[in-house]
């Protein structure tokens, strides 16, 4: 990003359930991130799991960020904004326009694999328990381009033997070989519904985000959407992600931890005090205590 351009952030939620302090986390830090130097805010909803997405979650997702006094300059449910929609499952044709790009390249093959062949197959990532997709179904050869895109099962993307590094704003540099720590990964499953490394991609580059502020969980995302963005030809934001936020007992907080879920926090504290949380969490603050968006503002982070 050139030092003139506006920055633009986004925090994009699934809406399978409530927020939880997590959450908050993320979104507190990334409007931080861009109001502090005059840029714009954006609010996707990724509801691409059909299944597990609904409605009501994304309304409250909206409700609690206004409670917070997190404003946002596009998107939401209603699509403001001159680059909507911005709930993912309305752009489905958005979607089909670059995956086609993808499947023009030569890089993307038919994968009728079952989760149990993966498993089978295929030894867990020694560092987390991944499973890296051995490349069962992958053409002898590559680019392939008389793979028939038009059978069934998911469709993969080719990935080379090639390191990706990127300099992550709070992680530090960053090296991932693509084959190794990813392996060929899905772009669309056998079932038609889009994979997240594709229409995170696709979205952040048509929104002209800037700034990718996320949790730390997400790091290994980074190296397969970097290799998206250059097969699309799209410049990739900035990332930075950040140290997941765990309970008394060390896990990670999920939606699960009803003590730390926005229905809790309203319930017991004020707006001001869960962004103390927040704020301590992030050391911006030495103990928490009720502070204010505008006080946080004036905190160099």
């Amino acid at each position: 990003m050139s030092s003139t351009q506006v920055p633009v952030g986004r925090f994009a939620p699934s809406p399978s359930g409530r927020m939880h302090l997590g959450n908050i986390y993320a979104a507190v830090m990334s409007w931080l991130s861009v109001r502090r130097r005059g840029g714009r805010w954006i609010l996707r909803i990724e509801d691409l799991d059909p299944q597990r997405s609904k409605l009501t979650h994304a309304q409250m997702i909206e409700d609690d960020l206004q409670w917070l006094g997190l404003d946002w300059d596009e998107g939401g449910l209603d699509n403001r904004g001159p680059h909507g929609p911005y709930v993912q499952s309305q752009r489905h044709d958005i979607y089909e326009q670059y995956i086609d790009r993808l499947v023009a390249t030569g890089y993307t093959y038919k994968c009728r694999c079952t989760r149990a062949d993966i498993m089978a197959t295929q030894a867990p990532h020694q560092s987390d328990g991944r499973i890296i997709y051995s490349g069962r179904c992958r053409p002898a050869a590559m680019p392939c381009h008389d793979t028939d895109h038009t059978a069934t099962g998911a469709t993969r993307l080719y990935v080379p033997d090639r390191d990706i590094e990127f300099d992550d704003l709070l992680a530090g540099p960053q090296r991932f070989n693509l084959a190794r720590d990813c392996g060929d990964f899905i772009l669309r499953r056998a079932d038609g519904a889009w994979s997240y490394q594709l229409a995170v991609v696709v979205d952040d580059a048509l929104m002209g985000v800037t700034e990718v502020m996320r949790g730390s969980d997400l790091l290994l995302s980074a190296a397969q959407q970097i290799y998206l963005y250059e097969l699309l030809g799209f410049e990739p934001p900035r990332f930075a992600h950040l140290p997941l936020l765990t309970n008394e007992t060390g896990q990670r907080l999920s939606k699960r931890d009803n003590s730390l879920s926005m229905e809790a926090l309203r319930r017991d504290y004020e707006p001001t005090d869960v962004l103390g949380l927040v704020a301590h969490a992030a050391r911006l603050i030495d103990t928490p205590r009720p502070v204010t968006l505008g006080e946080l503002l004036a905190i160099q982070m």
